[in-house]
């Protein structure tokens, strides 16, 4: 602390250090003199309410023709011990020259000397003292330092022209943050702002971190702007997130101004009470409040109190100066106010200690020191309270509207319920008035709504029923698993297939939708390959998603097999959702409907889709048929193989998570899977399909399924379906044990690469005919009109070139006939089409793009 006096005063553990300096006059030689450092512990009594000396101690230095004087002191950190000692700068100065020392002062009160150095000029500008110890002046708008460690003096390869804050960043060490005039590029970057910010005002920040030797860009501190106007600051808290320097400091300027800066952008500002600030410091109170305490060069200060905004909290004049610490030994800092009262020689004899709340303690102090904050507190706050009375009835207000709204949403959304209910049931529905509830209906109001909602009805009736075979429910742990088993004649699209789950009682406070997560799942006859298909992650975005009357089948996946295999084998949708919710009604009766996308016939040469829904059935579902193990699955061994149903696997599949490894060895066989598979996870495969085994070990791991197809002795895909990440770890870690170490195991992001690559030649070959078949309709529509414009002039396409030259009625019709081709020409090359028409050749293009996309993305 610097201070224009004397005497020096430094808060420790605590305790005052009041550091004086005396002289004594040996008898025997009047020429010698002896000047003493004295330092007196003052600790504060609460019961007497007076700060008490509790030890002292002297250092002796002679002095013969010199002058000594005490410059700064500081709690430093000694590097050889790692304690935080009180550090004092003291000065010798005897003719031209100049020498300045270091001591430390330890618990038993003796000053110990730590470095001295010799200048041929005086210390006066920026005087810091900080761990090791170490020292730092700026001169001549330089920035030089010496430490205990080296006891040289260095100066650092930098101009600055002031600074501004000394301390520890972690990963840095010890940084000094200045100002210095601004350093522009050679080339500017335009889309840097902090070049252009220099540029303006001619300085900028800087850090340099004096252990590294490296500067450090000043914007995460503050930008350049302030840089005319910062006095000093005090950095609150610096930590690195991804290499980036986070920052949060409060700094003082010549505008008698506070600003809170994070990660350099201002958060709040205050207004100063007084001119001239010098010197900002934290203090954390009992309450956790975060106050900054600012010194003024004129002897005043002030507290700004950080809580929604800042604020000047309290503020003083005639101060000598303000120590922080925790003086009454509560477990939280207080403040020390040291006044000037020329009345009293002793230096502690006007003092006040508070935490701005509950702790209050002053001796000798007149109510003329302090000031309130602001005049008229009564009015402000009067004021106060009414502006919160107000906020309070807005608040309120906007609740209200927001249970009415949501109210209003629940209302709209049961109804929306019935509506299906109803259309499921072939039942009439009619819809409310949407005046009543203040609303406006999103489509025209009919007349008639029965009529038109049994046009809808009827797309429930007239789809067949043959589309589905067997409606199935099982129980896997807390998920309860609905499946559709589809018949061979199912030949819709697999990608636009779900099922919901619709509850038949009719609930008036809940929604009667089940949320349900829908997958597809399909084996073929000869039980060769197991394909689970679910909702996975889709590649970044190249192209813009189109979603044009209701085409929102862009954003399904794509079959993991082509057409012949999905045609020739057995298809299952599953729906999952969590059976707890629905075993709080004791006994629920679902209603099953599968979801799928019908394609027409061609109409002006694209084809046409619509949404249709088959009901397969209901679902009872009781608390006493699952308590019973009526749904459960059974997995059994019966002579080395699974007796599951078919059903049970499915289930069990729908409620995995499907994971693909590529196992490659180079120098040895992949026989120790299979025996792996066999052996410590004891797995036995199923009765139709051996290459599927199911997990019989006791723990986590049971209940997983494992494929494991070897393409080659040395390389294989082995495919895991787990509950979960956990169990996908345990079987990872059981395996990299058995396996040689030369063995590579890779993530196939879905599936094996030759079915991929089937898929991609399938997908480009949709992506052709789709460009063929819109190209196509263009030039027959051309062709067309080509057509009909020629049919009058048939006879004189008929008729010989020569015969029409040689008469004069021949060459006009030639003429007639050579115009109207010319004009066909001009037509067939100008046609347009509908915006309509446009839309849906670009929403097909769209699709066939996306699946390609998707699909190198898989293999990528």
């Amino acid at each position: 602390m610097l201070l224009s006096e004397q005497d020096q005063f430094l808060s420790y553990n605590g305790e005052v250090l009041v550091f004086q300096l005396s002289k004594l006059k040996h008898a025997q030689e009047a020429g010698d003199k002896t000047m003493n450092l004295c330092v007196r512990r003052m600790a504060f009594n609460r019961d007497t309410k007076l700060f008490v000396q509790k030890s002292s101690g002297v250092f002796s230095m002679r002095a013969s023709h010199s002058k000594i004087e005490m410059i700064c002191c500081s709690c430093t950190t000694d590097s050889r011990t790692g304690i935080i000692l009180p550090c004092i700068l003291m000065k010798k100065k005897k003719r031209n020259n100049v020498k300045y020392f270091v001591l430390l002062l330890h618990s038993s009160n003796q000053f110990e000397p730590s470095f001295y150095f010799k200048l041929d000029y005086e210390l006066k500008e920026d005087i810091r003292l900080f761990a090791g110890p170490s020292l730092l002046w700026r001169h001549a708008n330089k920035l030089f330092y010496i430490s205990s460690n080296t006891c040289v003096v260095q100066s650092a390869p930098v101009q600055l022209s002031s600074v501004v804050w000394t301390g520890e960043i972690v990963g840095e060490g010890t940084v000094v943050l200045g100002i210095r005039t601004a350093c522009l590029p050679e080339t500017e970057d335009p889309d840097e702002f902090s070049v252009s910010d220099r540029a303006i005002w001619g300085s900028e920040f800087f850090g340099y971190a004096i252990q590294t030797q490296k500067l450090l860009t000043g914007t995460c501190f503050m930008p350049h702007a302030y840089s005319r106007v910062v006095s000093s600051i005090y950095v609150c808290k610096t930590e690195k997130l991804k290499k980036q320097l986070q920052v949060s400091l409060v700094a003082i300027t010549y505008k008698n101004q506070l600003i809170w800066f994070q990660n350099g952008v201002p958060k709040g500002v205050c207004e100063l009470p007084y001119e001239k600030p010098c010197l900002v410091k934290p203090a954390l109170t009992s309450s956790n409040d975060l106050l900054f305490v600012v010194s003024f060069a004129s002897g005043n200060s002030c507290v700004v109190q950080r809580r929604d905004s800042l604020q000047v909290a309290s503020k003083w004049q005639k101060v000598k100066c303000v120590l922080v610490d925790d003086f009454i030994g509560s477990g939280s800092e207080q403040l020390l106010l040291l006044f000037k009262d020329d009345s009293n020689t002793d230096v502690l004899s006007t003092f006040k200690i508070t935490d701005l709340g509950e702790v209050n303690y002053a001796s000798g102090v007149s109510n003329k020191h302090e000031v309130p904050a602001a005049e008229g507190l009564q009015e402000n706050g009067l004021l106060t309270v009414r502006a919160l009375e107000t906020r309070l009835q807005a608040g309120w207000t906007s609740v209200r509207e927001l249970q009415q709204h949501l109210g209003l949403q629940k209302r709209v959304i049961l109804e929306s319920c019935r509506a299906l209910i109803d259309l499921v049931e072939e039942r009439t529905h009619i819809l409310p008035n949407s005046r009543k509830e203040g609303l406006v209906s999103l489509w025209d109001d009919v007349e008639n709504p029965a009529g038109s909602l049994s046009k809808e009805t009827s797309l429930v009736s007239k789809v067949p029923e043959h589309f589905t075979e067997e409606l199935w429910q099982r129980v896997v742990g807390d998920s309860l698993v609905v499946g559709v088993k589809l018949s061979e004649s199912f030949s819709l699209s697999l990608s636009d297939v779900s099922l919901s789950l619709v509850m038949d009682q009719d609930f008036s406070s809940i929604s009667p939708i089940i949320k349900c997560q829908s997958k597809i799942i399909k084996l073929n006859k000869a039980f060769s390959a197991l394909a689970v298909s679910s909702s996975q992650t889709e590649p970044p975005p190249k192209k813009m998603k189109l979603d044009l009357q209701s085409k929102n089948d862009l954003k399904k996946e794509f079959p993991k097999r082509s057409s012949r295999i999905q045609l020739d084998g057995a298809k299952t949708v599953t729906a999952v959702t969590s059976l707890s919710p629905l075993l709080a009604f004791h006994r629920v009766c679902c209603v099953v409907l599968l979801h799928a996308r019908k394609q027409n016939h061609q109409v002006e040469g694209l084809q046409q889709s619509k949404k249709i829904t088959v009901l397969c059935g209901k679902i009872l579902l009781s608390l006493e048929d699952i308590s019973n193990g009526r749904y459960s699955v059974k997995m059994l061994r019966d002579n080395s193989y699974c007796t599951g149903s078919m059903e049970d696997i499915l289930a069990v599949l729908a409620v995995s998570f499907r994971f693909s490894f590529q196992i490659v060895s180079c120098d040895c066989t992949l026989t120790p899977v299979r025996s792996w598979l066999l052996g410590e996870m004891e797995c036995t495969p199923f009765k139709e399909c051996q290459d599927n085994i199911f997990c019989h070990k006791a723990g986590n791991v049971h209940g997983t399924i494992f494929n494991w197809a070897l393409k080659n002795p040395f390389e294989g895909v082995l495919t895991i379906f787990c509950r979960n990440l956990t169990v996908l770890f345990q079987c990872l870690h059981s395996l990299t044990r058995v396996l040689p170490p030369s063995c590579s195991v890779k993530l196939l992001r879905s599936g094996s690469k030759g079915v991929l690559t089937e898929q991609l030649a399938l997908a480009l070959e949709r992506e052709m005919l789709t460009w063929k078949n819109s190209l196509f309709f263009k030039e027959n529509k051309a062709e067309n009109s080509l057509t009909w414009g020629n049919e009058s002039g048939k006879k004189v396409n008929n008729a010989p070139l020569a015969f029409l030259l040689d008469t004069e009625e021949g060459v006009r019709q030639f003429r007639k006939k050579l115009q109207k081709e010319r004009e066909e020409s001009v037509r067939s090359m100008n046609q347009t089409m509908s915006g309509a028409l446009y839309q849906k050749m670009a929403l097909k293009i769209a699709e066939a793009q996306l699946s390609s996309d998707m699909i190198v993305w898989r293999l990528a």
